[in-house]
């Protein structure tokens, strides 16, 4: 097995030699080599350009990230989260794959419509590299509308005007009103009837960047960046404080506008690190009941910069939904995972024995999770952070070359064969890791392989290869009958 450097080339991670291999082998199980190629691309790809979708309430943002996607989503993706609080869904167009942030979802705790629309388009500005700005034809530009303009034209990030619910050629005119929005043309669109949406999305993809801003890693031994999130007043600035104050060499206050986050490069354990803060996206509103989205949109803003999330957890309190949300957009972000529960040194043994029994109910989907016990106020084992960071950043780029995993599937299914369904009993034929950062695998097989089923895979992956401290993407692709095809 010809085990080159992987330079993440058309391939995905596979080398040219194990490429020509695993196409070999594809065909020879009566796959569609193009389906195959699309499939290894498709779990391939390094990091996407992101496109934010911002707008009103109620001007139908969800409907449009439902459009976009399309049929995508109905890829059976098997990672049982805590909640499904999605916010960042990949999509396809006209063979490119973006990502597609819907700011919608964040509406339900009403802190006013002006402030949550300002704090999408900050969100937006911060961590999107071009947004589609959605507005309601049949209502008109409102104050919140024009507002809104002014943000995202300061940002200068490319924005892309979508009149929504537009439905027919009578309802052109009111789209037409909006070019006095000045933000360019307004496309006029149904997102509930998919009317218009392509030229949307045609003229968004020339917005996007072909990958997003940040270059991911690429500068080699440049700092790796992590996320410290977690529940408002949970310790995360008392951590950074702790961190930073003793051995902080260089507190690099990145020029350029106010809107730039101030990314703390601290060093720690020898190493220097980028802790990514943003304080960008600011509570401007003095509403108690807004804390949670602004919490959310800053979560998802941090998470979109970082390679690997640090999730502080309050060990004095239960484990709240909240933490559970938290770490579910980390683990939907796919990105590297070290849960640090905080305040370790206050609690006594009857608190401590709850705790093990919350982790155990509310924290089962991550096992596999780096943990820390620390202490923010004291300092205490602070030290152990960097190893659990490292460890977790490490199985987040770990690569299993395709013959040693192909030979463990074989394993596997010989062991522990599909239970039969139907009369049928479907094999996993063979597979491959297409993608890194996180691990991505593509397994083809025979029939639909059950959850439960795709969960052992997992854990027998993790056994034994490690994996450490990061979340693990498996994508089923099922043989179609031979002779069946069109």
């Amino acid at each position: 097995m010809n085990d080159q450097i992987h330079t993440g080339d058309e391939h995905g991670e596979l080398g040219d030699a194990e490429y020509a291999e695993f196409m070999e082998l594809a065909a020879q199980e009566g796959f569609d080599p193009e389906e195959v190629e699309s499939d290894i691309a498709a779990a391939g790809h390094g990091p996407l350009p992101v496109l934010a979708v911002v707008g009103r309430p109620n001007v139908g943002k969800s409907t449009l990230v439902n459009r976009i996607l399309g049929r995508r989503e109905a890829v059976v993706e098997d990672r049982p989260g805590v909640t499904r609080d999605r916010v960042t869904y990949e999509a396809e167009w006209a063979g490119r794959r973006f990502k597609v942030v819907d700011t919608g979802g964040w509406e339900q705790d009403v802190l006013g419509i002006d402030a949550s629309v300002a704090a999408q388009a900050e969100f937006a500005m911060e961590a999107a590299d071009a947004v589609v700005f959605v507005v309601d034809s049949s209502v008109g530009a409102t104050d919140t509308d024009e507002a809104v303009v002014k943000l995202l034209r300061r940002a200068g990030k490319p924005v892309v005007l979508c009149a929504n619910k537009v439905d027919g050629p009578a309802a052109e005119a009111d789209a037409a009103a909006l070019w006095s929005l000045g933000l360019g043309e307004p496309h006029p669109v149904s997102a509930l009837h998919g009317r218009g949406t392509g030229d949307m999305l045609d003229a968004a993809l020339e917005a996007l960047p072909e990958a997003p801003a940040q270059t991911f890693g690429t500068a080699i031994g440049g700092p790796r960046r992590v996320a410290l999130i977690g529940r408002p007043n949970v310790g995360k600035s008392s951590l950074l404080n702790k961190v930073a104050g003793e051995e902080r060499v260089v507190v690099n206050e990145q020029a350029g506008t106010t809107r730039d986050p101030v990314d703390e490069l601290i060093e720690l354990g020898g190493k220097t690190w980028k802790f990514v803060d943003t304080a960008g996206i600011r509570r401007r509103v003095h509403l108690q009941e807004g804390a949670d989205y602004y919490a959310s949109l800053r979560t998802a803003a941090a998470l979109e910069k970082a390679e690997v999330a640090v999730v502080l957890i309050d060990a004095s309190e239960s484990i709240s939904v909240q933490d559970q949300r938290i770490i579910t957009m980390a683990v939907e972000a796919g990105r590297a995972l070290v849960i640090a529960y905080n305040k370790w040194d206050t609690l006594d043994e009857e608190r401590r024995y709850y705790l093990e029994r919350e982790i155990e109910r509310d924290l089962v989907q991550i096992p596999w999770a780096q943990r820390v016990n620390v202490s923010a106020r004291t300092g205490r084992h602070m030290e152990k952070l960097v190893p659990a960071i490292e460890t977790a950043i490490a199985g987040w780029e770990t690569r299993v070359p395709t013959g040693r995993l192909n030979a463990f599937l074989g394993e596997i299914v010989a062991s522990h064969p599909h239970p039969i369904r139907g009369g049928k009993q479907p094999r996993i034929l063979f597979g491959t890791q297409a993608g890194i950062k996180p691990p991505r695998f593509v397994l083809f097989a025979s029939g639909f392989l059950e959850a439960g089923y795709r969960r052992f895979v997992e854990r027998r992956l993790r056994e034994e290869f490690g994996f450490e401290g990061t979340p693990i993407h498996i994508s089923v692709r099922v043989r179609e009958k031979r002779g069946r095809k069109k």
